[in-house]
């Protein structure tokens, strides 16, 4: 792509920041040339997103509904799988799925409690009301 032609479309950080592309110039060479955005990236985005959002609220449904505990809404929240939230936690993956359901993570110690809360960036009692404080 020529440097004239790199996309400046007003992205959705357009007016924080700039992207560096790589273009042509006159020549021929390589150089950068900095980019507002890209329409086309933008609805990529914004869809990703949108799809993150739903399984977030599919999430929160399902805990109210008693079918996962809030551990699923924090994992969705902070774009984490089972894997990654072992990893934090220290447990290993298969107590982090035992400590999804409503039963046992009603019963878990309040330690347990305090490593997920100290992950998920909340209070244990922010934890377990699926209550999040966005700063």
């Amino acid at each position: 792509m020529k440097k004239e032609d790199v996309p400046q479309d007003l992205g959705a950080l357009g007016k924080i920041t700039k992207e560096v592309c790589y273009a042509t110039d006159d020549s021929g060479k390589y150089t950068t040339q900095l980019s507002n955005g890209w329409e086309v990236k933008s609805t990529a985005l914004d869809t990703a997103w949108q799809q993150v959002e739903e399984r977030i609220a599919a999430a929160k449904q399902k805990v109210l509904n008693n079918g996962a505990s809030p551990i699923l809404f924090f994992m969705e929240k902070g774009l984490m799988d089972i894997q990654i939230l072992a990893g934090y936690t220290g447990f290993w993956q298969w107590q982090v799925k035992r400590h999804l359901k409503p039963d046992v993570f009603n019963n878990l110690s309040y330690k347990k409690l305090e490593k997920y809360a100290e992950v998920f960036n909340v209070s244990v009692a922010d934890l377990k009301t699926m209550t999040v404080n966005e700063a």
